[in-house]
Formats: C-alpha cells, sequence, structure tokens
C-alpha cells in the first residue's frame, strides 16, 4: 500500500477545476464553506485551450454578482440578438425586443481565467496537474468520503471531506459511482468543423445559417481572430483541410442573392466537434453529487453547455450550504430534480435547433423544404422569435 504523504480534512472536495468546479468553490467561500479543488490538467492547459462562449443573462449576473468577474461586462460583448439565415436571407430574431434580454459573448477560457483568479485571491486550494485521483465511500452511511490523488512529484496524498462533487466533465470518473443510474443518449449523424481564422468581424452578432450545403455558424472571438463551424461528417480529418477548401464550404454556405460574404484570412486553429446528447439521473448518490458534463451534455447549436454547469452549481451551492451549515441533511434530496428541471429544457432546446438547422444525411426533398418550412414559420411569427429569444438567453432563474 502506498504511503499517504498528506492528508487534509475539508468540508467540500471538488473533483474538476474548470469553470463549473471553481465556481462552485467561489460561491461555497462566499457562504463560509471550506473546498479543495482538484484537477488532472495544469492552469496552463485549461488556460491555453481555445472553447467558445456564450453566455446568458443570468450566467452574467452570477460572475458579476457573486463578485467572481465583472470583465465580462467590459471585455465581454452584448448580443442583443442572432441572425437566422437561410434562402441566403438574413432574419434577425431581437432579444431584446421580444424578452428584454441580452446574451454575451465571453469565451469559456475567459471564465476560467477570471474564476482561477478569484479563487487564487481568496487564498483557495486549488491542486491541479495531479494525477491517479480516486473517490471512496460515497455513500449515505459514510461517515466521511474522500479523494485520493498523485501531485506531479508521485506522491499520494488523500483529502477527507463531508460531500464530493464530481464537476470532472465528459469523462468523469465520479459518474459511475452513482447507483442505482439512469443514462440517456443520442447521438447524432453529423459534427462540426471548427476553425479559428485571423480575419476581421464579418457580422456585429452570430449568424444561424442552414444553406443548401448544410449548416453553418458565423461566430466571434475579438476584433482580429473568428470563431467559424460548418456542418461536416463525424469521421472528416481537420489535417484534409487546406484553408481554401474550408473557406470555400463557409463562403457556400452563407451565399445568397444579397451578396453577403465573410471576411477571409488564415485558418489558425482546425478541429471536429461530434454532437452527443447526454443525461444521467440521478445526479447525486450518498454524499457524492454531479454537476456540469459529468451529469449532461448537449450539442452545441444552442449554447447551453456552460450556461447549465453555472445553473448547477448555483442551486448546487444553495443546498451544499442549507446541508453543512444549517443541519438540513434534506436538501440534498432537492438537487437532482431541480437540476434536471432546467438540463431537460436545455436538451429539448438543443435538439430543436439543432434538427432545425442541419441536414440529415437521409432527408429526402420532402425533409428540406419541411425545414424550411419551419424556418420561416419561425421568423414570420411573434410568438416564435420570442420563443427563441427566451431559450437562447436562458429561462430566469425563479430560485
Amino acid at each position: 500500500m502506498t504511503t499517504v504523504t498528506s492528508s487534509t480534512r475539508t468540508q467540500v472536495a471538488i473533483v474538476g477545476g474548470g469553470p463549473a468546479g471553481l465556481m462552485l468553490s467561489h460561491l461555497l467561500h462566499v457562504a463560509g464553506i471550506e473546498s479543495v479543488v482538484l484537477d488532472h490538467r495544469t492552469y496552463d492547459e485549461i488556460a491555453t485551450t481555445h472553447r467558445a462562449g456564450i453566455l446568458e443573462r443570468d450566467s452574467v449576473r452570477l460572475l458579476v454578482d457573486s463578485g467572481a468577474s465583472d470583465r465580462v461586462l467590459t471585455d465581454g460583448h452584448e448580443h442583443q440578438g442572432i441572425d437566422l439565415r437561410f434562402g441566403g436571407e438574413s432574419h434577425r430574431i431581437d432579444f431584446q425586443k421580444y424578452v428584454g434580454a441580452s446574451c454575451w459573448l465571453y469565451p469559456q477560457t475567459e471564465v476560467f481565467i477570471d474564476l482561477h483568479a478569484a479563487r487564487t485571491r481568496d487564498a483557495g486550494d486549488l491542486r491541479y496537474g495531479i494525477s491517479g485521483a480516486e473517490v471512496h465511500e460515497v455513500g449515505a452511511s459514510s461517515t466521511g468520503p474522500r479523494v485520493t490523488y498523485l501531485d506531479p512529484e508521485g506522491a499520494r496524498h488523500e483529502v477527507t471531506a463531508e460531500l464530493v462533487v464530481g464537476a470532472d466533465g465528459s469523462r468523469s470518473i465520479c459518474r459511475d459511482l452513482v447507483e442505482p443510474r439512469t443514462q440517456y443518449f443520442r447521438e447524432y449523424p453529423f459534427a462540426w468543423f471548427g476553425v479559428l481564422v485571423e480575419a476581421p468581424t464579418s457580422a456585429p452578432e452570430l449568424i444561424y445559417t442552414r444553406g443548401e450545403q448544410g449548416f453553418a455558424l458565423i461566430s466571434q472571438r475579438t476584433a482580429d481572430v473568428q470563431r467559424m463551424y460548418f456542418q461536416c461528417d463525424p469521421s472528416e480529418n481537420p489535417a484534409d483541410w487546406s484553408d481554401d477548401r474550408i473557406w470555400e464550404q463557409l463562403q457556400g454556405r452563407v451565399a445568397g442573392p444579397d451578396g453577403f460574404r465573410l471576411n477571409e484570412g488564415p485558418v489558425i486553429d482546425k478541429s471536429v466537434l461530434p454532437f452527443r446528447s447526454f443525461v444521467q439521473t440521478p445526479m447525486r448518490h450518498g454524499r457524492l453529487l454531479l454537476a456540469g458534463d459529468a451529469a449532461h451534455t448537449v450539442p452545441p447549436t444552442g449554447a447551453k453547455g456552460l450556461n447549465l454547469a453555472l445553473a448547477d452549481v448555483r442551486v448546487l451551492a444553495e443546498v451544499i450550504e442549507r446541508t453543512v451549515s444549517k443541519g438540513e441533511a434534506e436538501a440534498l434530496d432537492t438537487y437532482t430534480d431541480r437540476a434536471l428541471a432546467r438540463v431537460w429544457k436545455a436538451q429539448h432546446f438543443s435538439y430543436w435547433m439543432t434538427t432545425m438547422l442541419h441536414q440529415l444525411p437521409e432527408s429526402t426533398p420532402f425533409d428540406e423544404r419541411r425545414q424550411l418550412g419551419e424556418l420561416a414559420t419561425l421568423v414570420a411569427s411573434e410568438a416564435g422569435k420570442t420563443y427563441l429569444a427566451e431559450g437562447y438567453t436562458g429561462w430566469p432563474d425563479r430560485g
């Protein structure tokens, strides 16, 4: 048996130090609850991984009102709508007009940097670059669950806590500890070919386009670097795609009689992003609770992934505070139902956006015309545009 070099006792051990884990640690700190955050990645690995990010209004409020970050308001870009483009024409969905809300373009990487800075400022116990993490004794009858791991030098450490939270993403080591569990899946027969390009912005807000060649999303990153995607086969190899071939696809999918064209530039990053929907229930087993991608994933079409993770930890922080600080052990029983109520709404919204805008491999001419009819009905309907605006900016937190 390997000797334990150090043993730490805390109130909450958080496995996963991305935005979800760090936000939870921050909210618990504000409530006077101690936590230890563990992640196998290094800070630099997370901070330098390009990740897109559209934040709902309540996600922005959570960052600002909790004291985690106000940089989202100064460096982020407020978007008051999106364009749906089909038949070669753009149709703007005005979020402010229909629901009085906006969303913010603020990359997930920046959210991580802000939250890490906030926890470092507040002397948070953050342990990155670990390996071999294992979670033990999470059953309801356990006197205290434990997390063991190896530090970068190979020494073994142990963290004992009242509760463990698995916020460790879609490859979670915590997920399978939940017993019994039910898992729901949907695999999609397409993927996104994503690129970062050095070019000026082509539009002030996001464009979701459904062209004859398939789907494309035109997004932004900075004034000089843009993020764009187009529908592709999941088996595509990014190395097979030249810059010219990528731009031919993107320009072809946004082309129309209005003459709209994208500003072009060198492609500096390219990858293929598979599509998958996943939900696991329950999100709690004994003294273990799941948050974010450890419990659910959505297609990126509706920009819900990071927002769902932040919504989870907003609920979870309240539940943990009631349990740890106020002795209300029954509060843990409410977490799964409260979190999944929003998760399933987001699953529906993401599925709806995805199936409305993408070409399916088995589509017939009837299916193609029906999709265009759905888009035409949506942009001609005040109720339809209101529904899209409400879902995209996020359903308000009713407490």
